[in-house]
């Protein structure tokens, strides 16, 4: 019995030993036959394989519109058909891997003779962007707003499942920008206002994805806050801000995700094109974090491709022959060490080894049908209640016949535009959402919507912007006009009035804060007052649905109804998730992972959004819509430095419509007994917290944990995230006790003197709460000495001294 006890005991030890052994094997010799392989090139083929073969979409534009876009894209290589030279072994390669997955965005070159595949690459940040129908899953805003790493996971895993049965071997994404400046045309693909809330949802979502045995590429990296002028854009910021804010969440996916590959983004850090940065693609991601896979750039970004391959760019993409062949002769002339090329591959064929076309996976099908209703259920997770007075939310569908205002109501917007768009089969209106809700849209009503928009759309003809249309986007409908009249007569009809706002975001161009984008138009929100005057006068509710891309102004209109539920752009399930929350299917759990600010005037980077243009002017004629491929030079100085978000609001006063982390329940929880473990912080620090459902209910609660520092010899915000987690789904009475653990690294700052992470000496206010303004338990816990989390790279240092914003506040 003894023996059986601990052979059984020594079983697990045995097999782990015998795994790892065998993993090390398997490295040993893959690397004998990437040596192998490298060897075997020729230069031609060496610098084939570090560029990309090209971008072959089938444009879903009209002939007229690609006729305007042809001097763009044959200026920047972006054209349908190769620079063949005549070469025909790599026509035939270029023809024949062109096939494996219509409307990916890009496919590395393939020499099968060397045992070299390609790897094929699709756009994703909201589901695989493909030619062919794939699922359309909720934007990365709202998927953030769920605070639930776990859903995220499963949000990734099954986007994976995706990526997989349909042929492609990396998913470019996600995106992980930060949300600096509410106006960024492409903050719906990325998660927050926050680095940490950033990493770990992309963390969870890389984890999700590669777990299917498919890689990702996490974008863009890095400090790309903008599209104006995204091609040619300095973004020139302090150390700190660097390393606390911009490259943050990408070090949290690096070390608990390790991302197949990266993609370098177009901009400038401190005056170097961050594909040609050394410093940031090997001295900080690879020497500083230990990222073991390989850079991409992003599509036709940079400038000097023989830099980009010595900074550490492995891969140029999309790619197109003059490149490759610009290497060829840098080598050639002495420019470029061939072992550069040798390095770069040799980190493209470990990755290459790993995809499931290398492995010659049996490819099958996706259920896509399933994947649909799981991105229902997701889409639920991360809609945000704002406001429900009077218990105006959830409406009953056995009772209630329903005016639905707005365009968004009967043409719902499901995501942004770009490569963050998604070929979806299909998606639910809210109008028809409703109706398979056992809800009564007024039939009258929708007519009268449809007749407007079929008439207006006639009149406005195709979109006068080439690139924008390239890019999946319609120039938007004026909403139309509801009179006092006719909101009475719904009033009279019907039982509630749904006012949808609409607004769509996407790659090419930044918002702007003007009415009909960042404010209400006039008409829009006198559409909000006639029909909730009309409705409140026959003793019924007004309710707003914000159905948008991003952050806008509420302010000015969000006394006016009773109840308004911010749903994001939900993906291709938009109207069924809607109703789903509406109805009290599903009980609103997501919080702001944004801060909705009053005015855009009270943003910390208003002052300089999007940036200076240094010139106006480019020896090509300007190109209608094509400003973000122009190489017109911009810088855009961070002066707010570390103050973006809540840590700018929360320090300095600054009153906000919605703050961060804020969001309504149609339950109610208390939060007690905030236990520190030992409050005298030796490198860690264990404590808990007890959340109770105490409505009547079912609800989940987003759980946030704040810590304000001492702040002696640094400047610090007022508060920082530093942990938050979210409970299971608690009945009417039933409580969890929340765990939480964080560490040096979680409080510390960076010292731009010594280049190291520390955390100070001193007292420290641990804040556990509903959002940042509301928190529900304190505690105190102490440092008695200053501690370091770690010394990293001196690296990507500005140019000039930076006039931080911050300190003209503090004057």
């Amino acid at each position: 019995m003894k023996r059986k006890t601990l052979w059984m005991t020594l079983l697990p030890v045995i097999m782990f030993s015998m795994i790892k052994c065998n993993m090390k094997e398997t490295s040993n010799d893959n690397e004998k036959l990437i040596n192998e392989i490298i060897v075997s090139l020729t230069l031609e083929q060496k610098a084939q394989y570090v560029v990309g073969t090209g971008m072959y979409l089938d444009l879903p534009i009209s002939e007229e519109v690609l006729k305007q876009m042809e001097p763009i894209l044959e200026r920047f290589g972006w054209m349908n058909e190769p620079e063949t030279d005549k070469d025909t072994i790599y026509t035939n390669m270029v023809d024949r891997i062109r096939t494996y997955l219509p409307g990916t965005a890009g496919v590395t070159a393939e020499f099968p003779e060397q045992g070299i595949y390609s790897q094929v690459m699709s756009d994703g940040p909201s589901g695989l962007r493909i030619q062919a129908n794939a699922t359309a899953f909720p934007i990365a805003t709202l998927l953030a707003s769920s605070w639930d790493t776990e859903l995220i996971y499963s949000v990734g895993e099954t986007m994976g499942k995706e990526v997989l049965e349909f042929g492609s071997d990396v998913l470019l994404a996600p995106g992980m920008n930060l949300q600096r400046d509410p106006l960024c045309g492409r903050n719906f693909e990325y998660y927050s206002e926050d680095p940490l809330v950033t990493g770990k949802m992309a963390a969870a979502m890389v984890n999700g994805v590669q777990s299917n045995g498919v890689g990702t590429s996490v974008k863009h990296f890095a400090v790309n806050n903008q599209e104006t002028s995204r091609m040619n854009s300095n973004s020139i910021l302090t150390p700190r801000a660097l390393r606390e804010m911009y490259l943050k969440g990408f070090e949290i996916v690096v070390k608990e995700a390790q991302p197949w590959t990266v993609m370098s983004s177009y901009n400038l850090i401190n005056g170097t094109y961050a594909s040609e940065s050394y410093e940031l693609l090997t001295t900080i991601l690879r020497d500083d974090w230990g990222f073991e896979g390989y850079v991409m750039t992003d599509w036709m970004g940079g400038s000097v491709v023989v830099a980009q391959m010595e900074a550490g760019n492995d891969l140029i993409m999309p790619g197109r022959p003059a490149l490759f062949k610009e290497l060829i002769r840098a080598v050639e002339e002495g420019r470029l060490e061939e072992t550069v090329l040798d390095r770069n591959i040799k980190r493209i064929l470990r990755i290459m080894m790993k995809t499931p076309r290398y492995n010659k996976y049996d490819f099958s099908s996706a259920d896509l049908e399933a994947h649909a209703e799981f991105a229902r259920k997701a889409a639920t997770e991360g809609m945000v209640l704002l406001k429900n007075e009077g218990a105006a939310l959830p409406i009953s569908a056995e009772t209630s016949n329903v005016a639905a205002f707005g365009n968004a109501a009967y043409e719902i917007i499901i995501g942004g535009t770009g490569s963050g768009d998604v070929n979806e089969a299909y998606s639910v209106s809210l109008i028809e959402g409703l109706s398979k809700g056992g809800f009564t849209p007024d039939e009258g009503l929708e007519q009268v919507y449809h007749e407007y928009l079929e008439e207006v759309r006639t009149k406005q003809g195709p979109s006068l912007n080439p690139l924008a249309a390239m890019m999946g986007a319609k120039d938007p409908l004026p909403e139309m006009s509801v009179s006092k009249k006719l909101a009475v007569e719904m009033a009279a009809s019907t039982d509630v009035a749904l006012i949808v706002v609409g607004r769509n975001a996407g790659e090419g161009g930044d918002r702007k804060a003007v009415e009909g984008d960042f404010y209400l138009t006039s008409v829009e929100k006198e559409m909000i007052g006639n029909v909730t005057e009309a409705f409140h006068a026959a003793g019924k509710k007004a309710i707003v649905i914000l159905n948008i891309a991003g952050v806008i102004e509420t302010a000015s209109w969000r006394d006016i109804p009773d109840a308004i539920l911010c749903a994001w752009q939900p993906g291709q399930e938009a109207g069924n998730s809607i109703v789903d929350v509406v109805s009290g299917k599903v009980n609103p759990s997501g919080k702001l992972a944004t801060t909705f600010p009053l005015s855009y005037d009270d943003t910390p980077a208003a002052k300089n959004f999007p940036g200076t243009p240094l010139e106006t002017e480019t020896e090509d004629a300007p190109i209608p819509g094509s400003q973000i491929f122009e190489r017109i030079p911009m810088e855009v100085i961070y002066e707010e430095d570390i103050y973006v978000g809540y840590r700018y609001y929360s320090t300095f006063d600054v009153p906000v419509a919605y703050e961060f982390g804020y969001g309504l329940s149609y339950t109610e929880f208390e939060y007690s007994n905030l236990e520190i473990v030992f409050s005298k912080f030796d490198g860690t620090l264990k404590f808990s917290v007890e959340v109770k459902n105490t409505g009547d209910v079912a609800g989940k609660e987003a759980v946030q944990v704040y810590v304000s520092a001492p702040g002696k010899e640094m400047d610090k915000p007022a508060m920082e995230l530093v942990t938050f987690g979210k409970t299971r789904l608690l009945d009417p009475g039933d409580s969890q006790v929340m765990k939480f653990e964080i560490s040096t690294a979680d409080i510390a700052s960076f010292d731009e003197e010594s280049s190291s992470w520390i955390a100070e000496a001193g007292d420290y206010i641990l804040k556990v709460g509903a959002s940042s303004l509301k928190i529900m338990e304190t505690g105190e816990f102490t440092l008695t000495k200053t501690m370091n989390a770690g010394t990293v790279s001196r690296s990507l240092l500005p140019e000039r001294e930076i006039n931080r914003l911050f300190v003209n506040n503090q004057e």
